[in-house]
């Protein structure tokens, strides 16, 4: 096997998330649901075998010289001790700075990519260890379907969650993650949920009936950036029921299981008409495991 193509790097949301405490190293623990939902990033990694690692942009961005798929891969090499190296192209479709991880879920394809292209064989366990060393988010994304999160993120309980749709809604701006936690408006909750109850729920929208509708971070964020309030009042306006996932810039709306997709569609295609250069958005569904679920196991 010389090359791999197509690998998806799916987003997630966060349909709630509590700040419930602070490490001594500075760290907010958090309480969170992460969904995977169909819009994704796109790898493809060839092998090289003169352990050179090289990113190369599909589409022309502008992505950092030094991104996570990067860091990932050396990261397994020095793990491993392999000698062999990649090309790891990147198609990048998921917006930058907006809370939905798509940066982790990059470095998290190219740990699956690489453990199998380089014929390593470690087992998810270790490639989930060293998900954490490169970000918070990683675990999630090498977990392989939605979870309810614990910790800064590490901590996983599986999910059975029903489908569900979304309106997804970014400005033209990211947000950063220091700003939002070093914020005057930084909410904090009490411990509510309890991990023994959510498998057992009927879905999306008992899980926010249950009072879990909330994301700690959206306060700060709202002082921070007008476009985070204009995107809540726009996707307010349209679909109702707004929030802010994670720690970035985007909003979603849940959308009614009985509604129409194509009218859906046209709704936010609307929108996003009326909306100045830079805006971006979709209608996504939500995946019931990741599309490489497996590929460590």
């Amino acid at each position: 096997m010389k090359a791999l193509h197509d690998l998806a790097a799916p987003a997630k949301l966060n349909l709630f998330l509590h700040v419930v405490g602070k490490r001594p190293d500075g760290y907010h623990l958090l309480e969170s649901v992460f969904v995977l939902i169909d819009w994704a990033d796109t790898l493809h990694v060839e092998r090289r075998g003169d352990g050179r690692l090289q990113r190369h942009d599909v589409l022309g961005g502008d992505l950092p010289a030094d991104d996570l798929c990067l860091r990932a891969a050396r990261l397994l090499q020095a793990e491993t001790g392999c000698t062999l190296g990649a090309d790891i192209h990147l198609e990048k479709r998921l917006p930058a700075g907006a809370g939905m991880g798509g940066g982790s879920s990059d470095a998290a394809t190219t740990l699956l990519a690489l453990n199998r292209l380089w014929d390593l064989r470690l087992p998810l366990e270790r490639l989930m260890a060293l998900g954490l060393k490169l970000g918070a988010d990683v675990p999630f994304f090498l977990g392989g379907g939605p979870a309810f999160v614990e910790g800064v993120g590490e901590i996983l309980h599986p999910l059975a969650l029903p489908p569900q749709r979304f309106a997804v809604l970014k400005g033209p701006a990211g947000l950063a993650t220091k700003d939002i936690f070093s914020s005057q408006r930084l909410a904090r909750s009490e411990k509510l949920a309890i991990v023994a109850g959510f498998p057992a729920l009927a879905g999306t929208a008992e899980i926010l009936a249950r009072g879990f509708g909330r994301n700690d971070l959206q306060p700060a964020a709202e002082e921070i950036s007008s476009e985070v309030r204009d995107a809540l009042a726009l996707l307010s306006k349209t679909f109702g029921n707004a929030r802010m996932t994670g720690s970035g810039a985007a909003v979603f709306s849940i959308l009614a299981e009985d509604g129409k997709e194509g009218e859906d569609d046209q709704s936010l295609a609307t929108l996003l008409q009326a909306q100045p250069g830079g805006w971006t958005g979709r209608i996504c569904r939500s995946l019931a495991s990741h599309p490489l679920a497996g590929w460590a196991d």
